[in-house]
């Protein structure tokens, strides 16, 4: 199970090193806010042969939009490139998923092409994580993925139980995908992901003390990697 760790800026970045995967997003602009390109290609540069994960937005139903800024963060740099589907429908999903897909692995086929649902999607009316796999896999895509769209506190594992991840992680292994699940995790939370054994977990509050919107501290990653051993 690799850590995957959110910095917003290149300052953070740096205190992200000892983690697995270094995530560029920009979380005032949403769960999966996208940062700019130049960014994405300054923590390139610092992670060295680290891999690099780009957020594009939590994307309403436009294809083209998401397309484009899929290619664009494939262009940046980025080796997984990952779109949250903040709309419903198994149809329009499909379109999304197709479009970032063909987007970024016509030039690119060696990049990971990440999917994310979110757990919360009942109160916000978007498409279920279970939906998606099968889209997922279907389009040559790589890692289906869950968050929170909401980033108001609550975690993952308020609106799935750790049976219901468990299920989503089997589903996707049975579609030769790998999964990713973040959303407000926090440390007690790593004993039941060991459980449940993603392949990625994704924090970033977590490593910030708790609240999303503070600042990156490089001994809560390092413990953070430390309990994941």
């Amino acid at each position: 199970m690799q850590l995957l760790v959110s910095p917003s800026s290149i300052e953070e970045a740096r205190s992200s090193l000892s983690a697995d995967i270094i995530d560029v997003k920009k979380p005032s602009e949403g769960s999966l806010g996208a940062n700019f390109p130049w960014v994405i290609q300054e923590i390139k540069k610092i992670a060295g042969k680290k891999p690099v994960s780009a957020a594009i937005g939590d994307n309403e139903y436009k294809p083209g939009t998401a397309a484009l800024s899929a290619y664009g963060a494939a262009h940046a740099g980025a080796d997984f490139i990952k779109v949250g589907l903040m709309f419903d429908g198994t149809d329009r999903a499909r379109d999304v998923i197709e479009a970032v897909t063909t987007a970024v692995k016509r030039e690119f086929p060696e990049k990971y092409v990440v999917i994310a649902a979110y757990s919360d999607f009942q109160r916000m009316g978007t498409i279920s994580p279970f939906a998606i796999s099968r889209l997922v896999a279907d389009a040559g895509a790589d890692v289906a993925m869950i968050d929170t769209g909401i980033k108001d506190g609550k975690s993952t594992f308020a609106f799935m139980d750790e049976e219901a991840l468990t299920r989503f992680v089997e589903q996707n292994r049975d579609l030769g995908l790998q999964t990713a699940l973040a959303g407000s995790l926090k440390f007690e939370d790593l004993d039941a992901l060991k459980r449940i054994n993603p392949e990625i977990i994704g924090v970033r509050g977590m490593v910030c003390g708790g609240d999303r919107t503070a600042t990156i501290r490089i001994e809560l990653v390092e413990k953070a990697m430390k309990m994941l051993v």
